[in-house]
């Protein structure tokens, strides 16, 4: 009884850091014909777009914003940093003019303060904490402090080292600045903001990293990264590098300081050397990242606990500079045409005539027989699935394996809750696959409703505590069911 009471806590306690997770999207500016702020904010609201991070403080967009609902990271440009850095009268007039008088109406929950500033103003870095203490200090004068957070993105490539994550460090030679940094997000309780491109890591790996490991593409299990440390599995460079984070902060001593990607994404487009920058790769990554960060899977170092991110981003910027991939990671272009359709169903983020995107739920390849045939018999008990198909003699009995059976229930189970992406999990022995489990005279329901109230096509969205989505409506780990689940896939090994 112990042991199943504290399955149940970690269980309950996973669910509840869960309902944290959200996907959010960058909104960038570098095009030749940027929609006004009301036709990016009327975009966001019919692709029910939750999560906004800017790269200013537009008053124009901070203003078409308000009484939306919708969270906002503003930014304080790298231009403007020096000058809030070495001032603190400079950082409060900041916040009060971008901030303070705009909020509570615009809901501003952010300040990302600069951008990669080690790497794109590395001039600035000495006064970065400063920045972060003086914009920290202007938010407690005027009792925000506890309504929004401060912190700054930086880019992976200052962690060395990065596989396997558990040798994982920071560069040394910032070190000066990152523990004092690290100090005052632990002790404000914000986030480590981490820039994620699984592309540029695949690109410069000259074959080294499989491309379906930077895609988030399923992997035989003889094909996972074993972290030899830790023996930790890694199926994704996304992981990986997150994991890298979590262990170059404790090489630190920081143990306790969650991750939030700030950027990540793949383009749909490049020149002649670019051959993997492609709509389908861009499809792929992004709906993997979205269904990944909402299925609340979290890394190997914390299963569980997901983290949460931006995609970059919301429109192709024709006007940036460099390759053409540069400009082509949107999901949008200016005319806020979806540049790809996701095939994502069921996480509150598909356009509702998007007639690509049908998914299922089945058994995950290697599971354990026994959380295989405990969670089928909840799945066809507590969890109120028509399992008669299965009988000796019904369509569905052959082929008779637990697994075959198991997708059977798994994903009826699943089309009846609304392809939720919680209700495709069953303590991790299930994920949501496109692949159509249909064989001879057993047919799944598949996911054919076109009047769904979902998305447009790209748009990443709701978080997955938002009121009204489908995982809320019908959430098959409220704590009653996983206590069901947990109690009888414990049971099962215990026997």
């Amino acid at each position: 009884m112990a042991l199943l009471f504290l399955l149940l806590l970690v269980v309950v306690s996973a669910a509840s850091a869960d309902e944290e997770a959200f996907i959010g999207v960058n909104i960038g500016t570098d095009l030749s014909d940027m929609p006004d702020p009301t036709q990016v904010v009327a975009l966001l609201k019919k692709q029910q777009i939750r999560y906004v991070r800017l790269y200013n403080a537009d008053r124009g967009m901070l203003l078409a914003l308000a009484n939306t609902g919708i969270k906002v990271a503003v930014s304080v440009p790298n231009e403007q940093l020096l000058a809030i850095g070495q001032s603190n009268s400079t950082a409060a007039n900041w916040v009060s003019q971008n901030v303070v008088s705009h909020y509570p109406a615009t809901n501003i929950t952010t300040v990302c303060v600069g951008s990669e500033v080690f790497t794109s103003l590395p001039n600035a870095a000495p006064i970065l904490v400063n920045a972060l203490r003086f914009i920290q200090s202007a938010l407690v004068a005027s009792n925000l402090d506890r309504q929004i957070k401060v912190s700054t993105p930086l880019p992976s490539s200052i962690i060395l080292d990065p596989f396997p994550p558990s040798q994982a460090f920071f560069n040394h030679s910032l070190n000066r600045v990152l523990v004092p940094m690290l100090s005052f997000l632990q002790s404000t309780g914000s986030y480590f903001m981490l820039n994620v491109y699984p592309y540029y890591d695949y690109m410069q790996s000259n074959g080294v990293i499989p491309l379906d490991y930077a895609l988030f593409k399923p992997l035989p299990a003889n094909r996972e990264v074993v972290d030899a440390n830790t023996l930790l599995h890694y199926t994704n460079v996304f992981d990986a590098m997150v994991d890298a984070a979590f262990f170059a902060m404790a090489s630190l001593n920081f143990t306790n300081i969650p991750v939030l990607v700030t950027e990540s994404g793949w383009p749909s487009k490049g020149d002649s050397h670019e051959p993997d920058a492609t709509i389908e790769n861009a499809n792929t990554y992004n709906s993997n990242l979205i269904r990944h960060v909402l299925n609340k899977t979290g890394t190997p170092k914390h299963p569980g606990i997901a983290v949460s991110a931006y995609i970059y981003e919301l429109y192709n910027e024709d006007t940036r500079p460099g390759p053409l991939s540069e400009k082509n990671w949107g999901l949008f272009d200016g005319n806020g045409v979806p540049i790809y359709i996701l095939r994502l169903t069921g996480s509150g983020s598909v356009l509702a005539n998007d007639t690509t995107n049908q998914t299922y739920c089945a058994a995950k390849d290697g599971a354990d027989s026994k959380m295989l045939q405990a969670a089928l018999d909840w799945a066809c008990g507590p969890g109120k699935v028509d399992c008669s198909p299965l009988l000796q003699g019904q369509p569905c009995y052959e082929p008779d394996t637990v697994s075959a059976h198991a997708t059977y229930a798994f994903d009826a189970y699943y089309q009846k809750n609304g392809q939720a992406p919680l209700a495709c999990d069953f303590n991790g022995v299930a994920a949501i696959t496109t692949t159509n489990p249909s064989h001879g005279s057993c047919l799944f329901l598949g996911s054919s409703d076109k009047n769904a109230t979902f998305l447009n096509s790209t748009a990443p969205a709701m978080s997955s505590k938002s009121s009204g989505s489908p995982a809320q409506q019908c959430n098959p780990v409220s704590a009653a069911y996983f206590m069901i689940v947990v109690v009888s896939i414990a049971s099962a090994l215990l026997l």
